[in-house]
């Protein structure tokens, strides 16, 4: 199970560099969710801080937000970049990946989120978003085993 569960972690990545015709180095790429679950800040082998950093190791200007777990994360790992706000995190993004299961990560509106970031282009790591409406608001959506 935990070689199944760090393959997807590293396919989430390799996933983000593809769509950058593989190089990501110098692309902004948001990453929503640092908790190990939603309604915590439990870090404790965190999918989201794995591929964050991952993803800056790569080269990736990675922004990353998380409603509860931002001052754990930062102390853990500095060397990411933080925004204040989902929205904060959002803007001018070229890559939006989804790593916890947040309800404010759920509920965003693909149409209001679209005008936010340079290039819509979006990875559901956790499945929660409608890959139908994101598709319709003019999103390239890719989840996970889908």
């Amino acid at each position: 199970v935990d070689e199944i569960n760090l393959r997807r972690r590293q396919r989430v990545v390799d996933l983000v560099v593809d769509s950058f015709d593989g190089q990501v180095y110098g692309h902004r790429v948001t990453v929503l969710g640092l908790a190990f679950k939603p309604d915590s800040d439990d870090i404790r082998d965190s999918p989201a801080l794995d591929v964050a950093v991952r993803l800056k190791g790569l080269g990736a200007e990675v922004v990353s937000y998380d409603p509860e777990a931002m001052d754990t994360a930062r102390r853990a790992h500095p060397q990411l970049d933080y925004a204040d706000s989902l929205e904060a995190a959002l803007d001018g993004s070229e890559a939006v990946v989804v790593v916890t299961e947040w309800k404010q990560f759920k509920a965003l509106d693909p149409a209001e989120t679209l005008a936010k970031v340079a290039r819509p282009v979006i990875f559901d790591g956790r499945n929660i978003l409608d890959p139908a409406a994101w598709r319709d608001a003019g999103w390239t959506y890719t989840g996970m085993g889908r």
